[in-house]
């Protein structure tokens, strides 16, 4: 059964720096994609970042030069790291992991960026 937990969300200050984890039960070499995705109350849930199998990665155009993703496949994690957090960051993130047609869900983290 796959199980993915979220960790590392937070408040932070604009222009302060958090680093989003997700630790997955199975290895993540086993997903086609893994990624994160953002979600506001009554809005849908938004691709934020995603990288692939074979290590290609994709940001959603607000999130380019200021966040990064990473994965460590020996730890069966998924990072975030994201810097430059302005209050539009705010939102509930959640780790993503597709296999075939099928997308795994963590329970998601609150991210807060206000002063």
């Amino acid at each position: 059964q796959v199980q993915l937990v979220e960790s590392g969300g937070g408040l932070v200050q604009p222009g302060g720096s958090l680093r989003l984890a997700c630790a997955s039960s199975v290895s993540i070499f086993s997903f086609d994609t893994m990624g994160w995705y953002r979600q506001l109350p009554g809005k849908q849930r938004e691709l934020v970042a995603d990288i692939s199998r074979t290590g290609t990665t994709t940001y959603v155009d607000s999130a380019k030069g200021r966040f990064a993703i990473a994965r460590d496949i020996a730890k069966n994690m998924l990072y975030l790291q994201m810097d430059s957090l302005k209050p539009d960051d705010t939102a509930v993130y959640y780790c993503s992991a597709k296999m075939g047609f099928y997308t795994h869900w963590g329970q998601g983290t609150q991210v807060s960026v206000s002063s």
